[in-house]
């Protein structure tokens, strides 16, 4: 689709890709590590795949999960799937932590203390990419 904004950028710093799906990494200060994983062709809902597409791309997700638990040991990761804004498959994967803004509300939730920078520093961003590229082959 020509106005969808998955279809046209990569989403964020792209980590991984194969020809089904792509992994990226979000620019966001108040969430480091949050990862996109973005199906690369333009399909509105998970129904719309057939089960091993389904499946596939959940394998991406929870190895996403898994790596992100691994390397930054948050308090709890958050899988998010919502495409009102993009309606374009996509599936958020998000480490939280206790001193994160809105802890525990969603992450689009109203805050809940002052914004702590919990930038991504330059080794963990590195482990990270290295240990997702080695996972996901």
């Amino acid at each position: 689709m020509s106005n969808c904004e998955l279809c046209k950028n990569p989403g964020g710093e792209l980590i991984w890709q194969d020809a089904f799906c792509r992994v990226v990494l979000v620019d966001d200060l108040d969430y480091p590590g949050f990862c996109r994983v973005i199906l690369n062709r333009h399909v509105k809902e998970m129904s719309d795949l057939n089960m091993a597409e389904r499946e596939r791309l959940m394998t991406v997700v929870f190895v996403v999960e898994q790596v992100l638990r691994e390397i930054m040991q948050p308090e709890k990761i958050n899988l998010a799937s919502l495409g009102n804004m993009t309606p374009h498959v996509h599936w958020h994967v998000i480490p939280r932590f206790r001193q994160d803004k809105t802890f525990p509300n969603p992450i689009w939730g109203r805050s809940r203390r002052e914004t702590v920078s919990l930038s991504l520093d330059a080794d963990t961003a590195r482990r990270l990419k290295s240990r997702l590229q080695s996972a996901l082959g």
